[in-house]
């Protein structure tokens, strides 16, 4: 077992007894024709299934349409991308060369179903109950932090929505600065509010994600009065 694969399995809390299983949720298209895919959709009806539930627990008055919404904001590609990196997972993949030197290894697709495959791979090498707790472990701070007040809106239309209603105009935001390499930039972005002299700054691996960072700061010094 290698170090970088000892650390990645310390980060998800699980050490793999089939260790086939874990290459192979590793193991892009590029790489092998015995890849990720089949994984990424075990791991994904996994995911689906163990967020469901999480919300449910979580919001017994939530109706369904807004629990909903909920589950489509913490499983979707930004979000999947945003854990991958914080797990380094982009150094453990096996990618084909071409794949390799074109980035590869931080694109957001690829690291967001690499992580699915993980958790279909750790529900065949020690079953539910594990492939649960390691969702419940990289998601449980994001669903902890749901207001669901919002009813699921992401933060920008709720800073539109709150500075529409008291007739204020809407923000206006500004890519402030681009650092990294190609394959692995980060954006930094600057939500403007003339009328209330307020900007605010959010980054992140897209520039969607950097405004929606400096909407939610925005908001959160808006909400303060």
């Amino acid at each position: 077992m290698s170090p970088a694969c000892a650390q990645l399995e310390t980060r998800l809390g699980h050490t793999w007894q089939q260790r086939e299983l874990l290459t192979q949720a590793l193991t892009h298209r590029s790489f092998s024709a015995h890849n990720n895919e089949r994984l990424e959709f075990l791991g994904d009806g996994v995911l689906n299934c163990v967020i469901g539930l999480m919300l449910y627990q979580r919001f017994p008055d939530q109706p369904e349409g807004r629990l909903s919404r909920l589950r489509a904001n913490l499983v979707n590609q930004e979000s999947l991308h945003e854990i991958a990196l914080q797990l380094e997972l982009g150094r453990h993949l096996r990618l084909g060369e071409g794949e390799m030197k074109s980035g590869g290894a931080q694109r957001p697709s690829i690291l967001a179903d690499a992580l699915e495959s993980l958790l279909g791979s750790a529900l065949l090498d020690a079953g539910f109950e594990v492939a649960s707790g390691i969702v419940e472990r990289l998601f449980g701070a994001r669903v902890n932090a749901i207001n669901p007040t919002h009813q699921g809106k992401d933060a920008k239309t709720r800073l539109q929505e709150w500075l529409q209603s008291r007739r204020l105009g809407l923000p206006d935001y500004a890519l402030s600065q681009t650092a990294g390499q190609a394959h692995a930039q980060i954006f930094h972005v600057e939500c403007r509010i003339a009328v209330r002299k307020l900007t605010t700054v959010g980054h992140g691996a897209s520039r969607k994600a950097a405004e929606q960072m400096a909407a939610e700061a925005a908001l959160a010094e808006l909400e303060k009065g």
